[in-house]
């Protein structure tokens, strides 16, 4: 019979699958990048948030210099969103999530009055593109007017997203804050072809996946990737001999049958906007009480940065911009009495040393 997990046991294992214990100094930037299968870089001042809060020395510059060097890329990844993702992983992780957005771009771009095939639209974007190194959205903009496919706005964004949906497009560092866009051809020479074989995909998704988020259910990996239910069960039975079955709340839920992390209990974290920790799973209530949910997640897209106890969100914070010093201020829910208090100033010396 399956072993019943109480609350506690399934944070404590969640906390340690998303490396929140920091063990050890911790890997190169692309090693941690791959150990979560990709993390969510919609806001792109979070993304490299995520990675300081797992790992012990990394720099705002060590993320940095990751995406310069071409050893992490940002591109759409699951949900159809933008992500950093290491470039070793790219060949399995685009061709898997790059349908989710083809129908979303094309229905954008037909509001924005960029009209055409899909076909005609990637060709013309990859003309705009080719032999140019990384192109801010502007750039990329006065390409296209002059071969005759004017777009402004988001309907440049989106002939960017149509083309990575098929391979071509990631996005380069950004330049002075902005995005930049590049053929994947030309930015990532040596990348090896796209691999479609989709039943190796879901399987290493699978694996992957758990990995990071480990106990967890198909349901919760349909969530966390926008993949349909039934592909992520498809992708669950490929990998069914690796695992072993527990249950919560007489849920079944599964881990890696050997090899998995030790249980881990941090007593505080300063997670980003739009973590993965609480983006991993179906249900994010053992990580957020129902009466600070719309705190934390107040709709319109937002997900603040939160203040992390014992895997669960204490309060939220953000950093306050002052000449010569920043500063980061906390606004604690009241339960958070009993908080570490020397470990918040510690985790808020840790994000000014992360910025430099």
């Amino acid at each position: 019979m399956a072993r019943e997990l109480s609350d506690d046991e399934v944070r404590r294992s969640r906390v340690a699958a998303q490396l929140l214990h920091r063990p050890g100094r911790g890997p190169a930037v692309a090693d941690l990048v791959g150990r979560l299968v990709a993390v969510q870089a919609q806001d792109i001042g979070a993304a490299p948030l995520a990675l300081r809060v797992r790992s012990r020395g990394l720099t705002a510059a060590d993320v940095a210099a990751a995406r310069e060097d071409r050893s992490i890329v940002r591109a759409w990844g699951p949900r159809g969103t933008l992500h950093l993702v290491a470039t070793n992983d790219l060949p399995w992780l685009g061709p898997l999530f790059g349908p989710q957005w083809i129908n979303h771009s094309l229905r954008r771009l037909a509001q924005e009055g960029v009209m055409g095939t899909t076909a005609e639209l990637v060709r013309v974007t990859d003309r705009a593109l080719a032999g140019q190194g990384p192109l801010t959205k502007a750039q990329l903009g006065e390409r296209l007017a002059k071969l005759g496919r004017p777009a402004k706005g988001q309907g440049i964004v989106h002939l960017a997203a149509l083309a990575a949906a098929h391979g071509k497009v990631v996005l380069g560092p950004d330049r002075a804050g902005k995005p930049t866009y590049v053929l994947a051809a030309d930015w990532l020479p040596s990348q090896p072809p796209p691999d479609n074989d989709r039943g190796r995909a879901l399987a290493e998704l699978a694996r992957r996946y758990l990995r990071a988020h480990a106990p967890a259910g198909p349901e919760d990996l349909a969530a966390w990737s926008g993949l349909g239910l039934g592909d992520a069960r498809a992708a669950w039975a490929t990998v069914g001999s690796e695992l072993t079955e527990v249950r919560h709340r007489d849920r079944p839920l599964w881990r890696a049958r050997r090899g998995g992390p030790r249980p881990a209990d941090v007593p505080v974290s300063l997670l980003p906007a739009f973590d993965e920790y609480l983006l991993g799973w179906r249900d994010r209530g053992l990580i957020v009480a129902d009466a600070h949910a719309r705190t934390v997640l107040p709709g319109g897209g937002i997900l603040r940065p939160a203040v992390l106890a014992h895997g669960r969100v204490v309060g939220t914070w953000r950093v306050i911009r002052r000449p010569g010093a920043d500063a980061v201020a906390a606004n604690l829910f009241k339960e958070s009495d009993g908080i570490d208090g020397e470990a918040l100033r510690a985790e808020a010396d840790d994000v000014a040393r992360f910025a430099g």
